[in-house]
């Protein structure tokens, strides 16, 4: 089962990764300047995950491929690493839609 790892930037702001039950981060969020904000993200990518429309499929400069996942609204809420294939990247996103919805929430954040 996944879980979403809340965790403080440096820089203050507040993230999540959401991890597959092997515990390789599948979908890492941006920066929040607030933990409330962070945790609608979470809600947002449990939400968001169902929806195939909502995965962005792209392929970065170096040939690379990744995903982001969007909510209704267009704003990136989560976005994959770099894979070697359109395979793995799929994978990927099979693994975020399974995983997301009954993801716990660990929050390892400094407040």
């Amino acid at each position: 089962m996944g879980k979403f790892i809340i965790t403080t930037r440096k820089n203050g702001e507040f993230q999540f990764n959401l991890k597959a039950g092997n515990g390789q981060v599948i979908l890492s969020s941006e920066g929040y300047t607030t933990k409330a904000a962070c945790l609608n993200g979470v809600e947002s990518v449990k939400k968001n995950s169902q929806e195939d429309a909502r995965f962005e499929r792209n392929v970065a400069k170096n040939g690379k491929f990744y995903f982001n996942l969007k909510a209704v609204n267009g704003q990136v809420i989560g976005n994959s690493e770099m894979y070697e294939s359109e395979t793995a990247r799929e994978n990927g996103i099979k693994s975020v839609k399974t995983n997301a919805p009954d993801a716990e929430v660990v929050d390892e954040a400094v407040s």
